[in-house]
């Protein structure tokens, strides 16, 4: 008699091991057309996922359509792990982004980002050299200012104190405003030959189009403050993909049990 739960967890692991195809190959793409070494440094992850997505679905169907027992238990501990690291992560993303806002700027239309605002596991990975360098990198390399300094090219000073900035165009693309610069265009500012504030953002600050504010703590913010509002879009996702894993487990629980009780009969 074929077991409905057997058919129902092979039919979901054919559309994952379908899913897993295109994954691989957007990876593989990834590492042969990139152009900077941001794209490129997805490709690596990207192929693992597929990978294990298509070994752990091969798992599922094997076991679920030719009762084979011991595959479908180790396939039913790997979901196991991957639910606990999936609901570990999602609480950890909740309790890392629950600190830190822009900040309002009297008479702006825009915010400002100050690094100390954020949770200090997230000041720590920034903080660190190595990292910051790679992410500065693909900062420029993702004209993030180049394309924000084209849009508002024709901006008055006025004008440009009202734009409604981003937290990374914001942190990264111009001075703070505490630093008193005067505004020549939206990434070329007249430095003081004093400056009074305290900021160390001030001196960090360069007219070179590689240099401007991306050694800012203000750039750091705005990169966290992003991060943030991804990390809480990606935790509501994975709390439903949460839910998915917890019913296909609980499915798959059922067929390993018919499994082992057809094995048990066949035996007598």
């Amino acid at each position: 008699m074929v077991r409905c739960s057997n058919n129902l967890i092979g039919i979901l692991n054919i559309a994952t091991f379908l899913l897993a195809i295109p994954i691989i190959i957007g990876g593989v793409w990834l590492r042969n057309q990139g152009d900077s070494e941001c794209e490129k440094f997805l490709d690596t992850p990207v192929i693992v996922l597929g990978v294990f997505l298509m070994l752990v679905s091969l798992a599922g169907i094997i076991g679920a359509f030719c009762r084979v027992s011991w595959l479908l238990w180790i396939y039913l501990l790997v979901m196991f792990l991957l639910i606990v690291i999936l609901f570990s992560f999602t609480i950890f993303a909740f309790v890392v982004t629950n600190k830190g806002a822009g900040r309002v700027v009297s008479e702006r239309g825009y915010k400002e980002y100050r690094l100390g605002d954020y949770s200090n596991w997230l000041q720590k990975r920034v903080n660190s050299p190595k990292n910051w360098n790679k992410i500065k990198s693909c900062l420029i390399d993702g004209k993030v200012c180049s394309s924000f300094s084209q849009k508002h090219l024709n901006d008055t000073v006025t004008e440009f104190y009202k734009e409604n900035l981003n937290a990374l165009q914001s942190g990264c693309c111009k001075p703070a405003d505490e630093c008193g610069f005067t505004y020549v265009s939206p990434t070329q500012w007249t430095t003081t030959a004093t400056i009074n504030s305290t900021n160390p953002d001030c001196s960090a600050w360069g007219n070179d189009p590689n240099t401007l504010c991306f050694n800012c703590q203000s750039c750091k913010a705005g990169l966290l403050d992003n991060l943030r509002s991804d990390w809480k879009k990606v935790a509501v996702v994975n709390i439903v993909f949460l839910i998915f894993l917890i019913i296909v487990y609980s499915v798959g629980c059922c067929a390993f049990r018919n499994n082992r009780n057809d094995n048990a009969y066949w035996k007598r």
